[in-house]
């Protein structure tokens, strides 16, 4: 028996309708390029003080895509490497950038004021902001994202470095972890997987 056209109407609205819903469907990957680490690392979630000396956390930065970092100003090569490498992907990134905050966490509080972070970041970029604050809640940051610091021995003259992991951890505009990269990935890579989460929006 064939169906009635009143019935082929409606099987046809809700074929159209689950088209749509497909469509949109929020579950849809993003092509990215570095490691896709969605749903497998926790929220950006932090209690911290930015280079303003003002109380912040990661509630504070929704409405940006982040790129987390955690490092030092007494680094002596890596970090300034990074954060350089950085300021160029703003750079190429272009207008997009405004909508994206880097987040230099400092592993090294006890140096790392809130005036030595400002002076610091922004010698690399305008939108990278100096976090630092208790070292309980750093390490706890660091943690929460398996990342790891150790200070090593002073020298004679009392200074010292401070060995730490590189990675460098994007999330999206509602603060969740999107993708991990290292500084051997390719500046082209995160240009890519950057402008994916600033021009499409939030995808999980």
């Amino acid at each position: 028996m064939k169906p009635l056209p009143s019935l082929r109407l409606a099987l046809l609205l809700l074929l159209l309708a689950v088209i749509a819903l497909s469509g949109c469907d929020s579950s849809q990957k993003l092509p990215f390029r570095l490691t896709d680490v969605s749903g497998h690392m926790p929220d950006l979630d932090f209690k911290l003080t930015d280079d303003h000396g003002k109380a912040v956390t990661g509630a504070d930065y929704r409405g940006k895509v982040v790129v987390l970092y955690f490092g030092y100003t007494h680094c002596p090569d890596v970090c300034p490497l990074t954060l350089a490498q950085l300021h160029v992907v703003m750079q190429r990134l272009g207008p997009l950038a405004d909508k994206a905050r880097i987040l230099f966490v400092s592993v090294d509080p006890a140096r790392d004021t809130p005036a030595v972070m400002h002076t610091y970041v922004n010698a690399f970029d305008p939108r990278a902001i100096g976090l630092t604050g208790d070292a309980r809640d750093i390490e706890a940051l660091s943690k929460r994202y398996r990342s790891a610091y150790t200070r090593e021995p002073s020298g004679k003259d009392g200074s010292y470095e401070v060995s730490h992991s590189s990675a460098i951890y994007v999330f999206d505009n509602k603060g969740g972890a999107r993708v991990l990269a290292t500084p051997a990935d390719s500046q082209d890579d995160l240009v890519h997987d950057l402008h994916l989460l600033l021009d499409t929006g939030t995808q999980s």
